[in-house]
C-alpha cells in the first residue's frame, strides 16, 4: 500500500468521525457534551483539510512521491 493510498483512508475515516460529531452535536441536550462534540468536530476539519492537502500535493506530483510521502 503507498502512501497515498493510506492518506485516502485516513481521509475518509477521518470525514466519517467529522460527521458522527457533528450528528452527536445536534442531537443531544447537554450542553457540555454538545461542547465537546463541537470542539471534536472543529479538530477533525482541521486533521480532514491537512489530509487533502497532503493528496492534493501527491496528485499534482503525478504521484511521484506516493510511495515516500
Amino acid at each position: 500500500m503507498t502512501v497515498q493510498e493510506d492518506i485516502q483512508k485516513a481521509a475518509a475515516a477521518a470525514k466519517s468521525a467529522l460527521g458522527t460529531y457533528e450528528t452527536f452535536s445536534l442531537s443531544t441536550q447537554d450542553q457540555s457534551a454538545k461542547q465537546m462534540f463541537q470542539d471534536m468536530s472543529t479538530d477533525m476539519q482541521r486533521h480532514v483539510a491537512q489530509l487533502n492537502s497532503r493528496l492534493n500535493y501527491l496528485e499534482s506530483n503525478n504521484g511521484l512521491n506516493s510511495t515516500q510521502g
